[in-house]
């Protein structure tokens, strides 16, 4: 007689739900949990600074949820009133440069002169998972204890540049709950930059001597948007590489015609992680607001920033209202068929699926 075997894996009795609490009880939070705040109510906690009622009102704006989008329009609706009184600036530069410590040393140098921060950190997306890795919440350890700053990580994903695409409505729920200056960080890779630089008031560029990476600094593109650049990690054996950069990045902004915002982009030294030089780039912004609001620059880019924000919606809902087209997805894949055995141009592809949509 063969003897049974047995798993090494034995469940045992346990004790049991009514032994340690009320299963009533547990019930009633499973139905606080599930139960959908409504949008006067959202709205209202926003309004009053709740936390818990911005990072929810965020979740919304970000899920793909039919649903989750109807009330999250009539969010930001109601949110709209009561922003654009902040400050908006815009953070990039080479991975390596340092813009999470420097993030960090302006958001603490900010909320100690009593200033309500919400970082907007564009968080790099797994390849493999799509999801966030989060990695901004750990590097500003500091901040992220500060009951005056809000950091929220986006994962990147596969949009433009590595820039969430729901940030600018962040912007308006972040502006409504009292924020005074929302900083939004780039990957800094690809075209984030063009991204953010059209939803930001101030674009601030750091750079990093002695790396080889002057030249690499000195692009048309990205130096016509900058409106300061800031050389980090300004310290130690570095000042002096730190101070030639300056130069050369000065010799450079000469080069260019006025900006019409009638500003000239200033140079500057820091060292986040000394925490110097953190102060004299907040009164650089404090005097760009100034200049740029005196000549109603500030207010014309922000009309500007809104027409194209509107385009650029458009152009989003009109993309995905036609690749989830049930017929378009089935004959893309025949034409990409096609395409694999040469018996079509991607031309004659596309301008048959347009035709067949209509």
């Amino acid at each position: 007689m063969s003897k049974q075997k047995k798993s090494a894996l034995q469940e045992k009795k346990g004790v049991s739900i009514s032994e340690i609490t009320n299963s009533s009880s547990i019930e009633s939070i499973k139905d606080k949990r599930k139960a959908k705040i409504s949008t006067d109510n959202l709205v209202e906690s926003i309004l009053k600074k709740d936390i818990t009622a911005l990072s929810r009102a965020i979740t919304l704006v970000e899920s793909k949820n039919k649903k989750h989008k109807a009330q999250a329009n009539a969010v930001l609706k109601a949110c709209l009133p009561h922003a654009n009184n902040s400050i908006r600036i815009g953070i990039t530069g080479v991975p390596g440069v340092g813009k999470s410590t420097f993030i960090e040393a302006l958001g603490k140098h900010l909320t100690t002169i009593r200033k309500r921060v919400a970082v907007l950190a564009i968080d790099p997306s797994s390849n493999i998972t799509k999801g966030s890795i989060l990695g901004d919440k750990t590097r500003m350890e500091d901040l992220v204890k500060d009951e005056n700053a809000f950091i929220r990580p986006s994962a990147s994903g596969d949009s433009l540049g590595g820039v969430a695409r729901k940030t600018r409505e962040t912007i308006i729920l972040c502006e409504a709950a009292g924020f005074d200056i929302i900083i939004i960080e780039t990957v800094g890779v690809g075209q984030s930059e063009t991204t953010v630089h059209s939803m930001v008031d101030f674009f601030l560029l750091l750079k990093l001597a002695g790396a080889g990476d002057e030249l690499q600094g000195i692009k048309r593109g990205i130096i016509e948007m900058a409106d300061a650049i800031a050389i980090n990690k300004a310290d130690g054996d570095n000042l002096k590489k730190a101070k030639l950069a300056k130069v050369e990045f000065n010799r450079a902004l000469h080069l260019y015609p006025e900006k019409s915002s009638q500003w000239q982009p200033k140079v500057t030294l820091c060292s986040a992680l000394k925490n110097e030089g953190i102060d004299s780039i907040w009164n650089s912004i404090l005097e760009y607001v100034e200049t740029t609001s005196k000549n109603n620059f500030f207010n014309e880019k922000r009309s500007e920033q809104n027409k194209f924000w509107l385009i650029q919606t458009i152009e989003d809902q009109l993309k995905s209202d036609f690749f989830n087209t049930p017929k378009i997805k089935k004959e893309l894949a025949n034409q990409i068929q096609l395409l694999k055995d040469n018996q079509t141009t991607p031309f004659a592809a596309a301008d048959y699926l347009l035709n067949l949509n209509n």
